[in-house]
């Protein structure tokens, strides 16, 4: 296909513009017959139209016939050749990686051991991660106690970056990380994407929950071929919980409840999930190595960005001044009447 500029799709239709010279010697030649019938020896030539009804054409009037056949038969042929002059640059679809991205809102994520706290932090990696991202459908899912889709997996940054703002802790009341749940949605996610896509999801979250089954989980996924990362927000030292009252958590006994980073925890998951484990920091060298591991597994990244040309048909442009010619074939042409003899 030509890169740019004018060409047609069908050009091989052009030839159909050679008939009009045989057409054109055939109607002279056919001129040239009727004038020799032998009709016209049975009256003179100019009783012929009263006779017959019908008058033998002039020759202006027979040029101009064939000029206005020629140019029709000229606009249609050329329109059904495909003109093309203008394109539209699209993206083409590729497999690609998808990943999804498992956002902790639980009540720890207020703790502010590291500034101004764990869940602003989180977003921030979060943002950080899409302003690099260069290739990766991103889908999002806040979680607690409950999973929400916050975004479905989409080549839309902007929109998911459009809503981070608005998560927060307070979206669910009852409080407590249920993981188990938001990986179980996640994989949902990436079972409508390609097969031959690479899947990832990758958990930000400071590791407070309780583990119980999920190593042998993320070793599941791993072997449908979805590999886990996860990015620890968070000190060890931790700190007290904040409560939705403006104080603080306390257990049973008064305590005050303290949380901290589960580094070790957040490791595990990542090794079982074949995947990554990154301590979240101010630079983005902890996003961007996650970023790496999600797309080396689809080769170079522009592959991603591989464009085609659709070009804009315009035959119409041709059809429209053929129907305006054809609409003088349709016109009723009356011969001219002889006068009446004076009485």
């Amino acid at each position: 296909m030509p890169e740019a500029g004018f060409h047609f799709e069908q050009p091989w239709w052009l030839l159909a513009l050679l008939l009009i010279l045989p057409i054109s010697a055939w109607l002279r030649r056919s001129r040239v017959t009727s004038a020799n019938a032998r009709i016209n020896r049975y009256a003179d030539a100019h009783l012929m139209p009263h006779l017959t009804g019908s008058r033998e054409l002039k020759t202006r009037e027979r040029r101009l016939r064939l000029t206005r056949w020629a140019a029709v038969w000229s606009l249609l042929v050329i329109a059904i050749a495909g003109p093309r002059w203008d394109f539209t640059e699209i993206k083409l679809y590729s497999p690609g990686a998808s990943l999804v991205i498992l956002l902790d809102i639980s009540r720890s994520m207020e703790v502010t051991d590291v500034q101004p706290n764990r869940l602003a932090r989180a977003r921030q990696e979060i943002e950080d991660l899409l302003d690099n991202n260069a290739g990766a459908r991103v889908g999002l899912i806040a979680f607690a106690s409950i999973a929400h889709v916050v975004s479905p997996i989409t080549e839309d940054n902007a929109s998911i970056k459009a809503q981070l703002p608005a998560l927060a802790t307070d979206l669910v009341r009852l409080q407590g990380s249920r993981f188990e749940e938001a990986l179980n949605r996640a994989r949902h996610l990436l079972a409508g994407e390609p097969k031959d896509s690479a899947r990832h999801v990758l958990l930000i979250s400071d590791g407070d929950f309780i583990e119980g089954t999920l190593q042998q989980q993320a070793a599941n996924l791993a072997a449908d071929g979805i590999r886990l990362h996860t990015l620890g927000i968070g000190t060890e030292e931790g700190g007290p919980v904040p409560a939705p009252q403006g104080k603080w958590l306390t257990d049973n006994r008064r305590n005050l409840v303290y949380s901290k980073l589960e580094a070790n925890r957040m490791s595990r998951l990542a090794e079982a999930g074949k995947g990554l484990y990154r301590g979240a920091d101010f630079r983005d060298d902890d996003v961007n190595a996650i970023l790496e591991a999600v797309i080396q597994e689809t080769g170079e990244v522009r592959e991603q960005n591989r464009s085609t040309l659709v070009w804009n048909e315009r035959f119409y442009w041709l059809i429209l001044p053929a129907m305006l010619l054809l609409l003088g074939a349709f016109r009723r042409i009356r011969s001219r009447q002889p006068e009446e003899a004076p009485r």
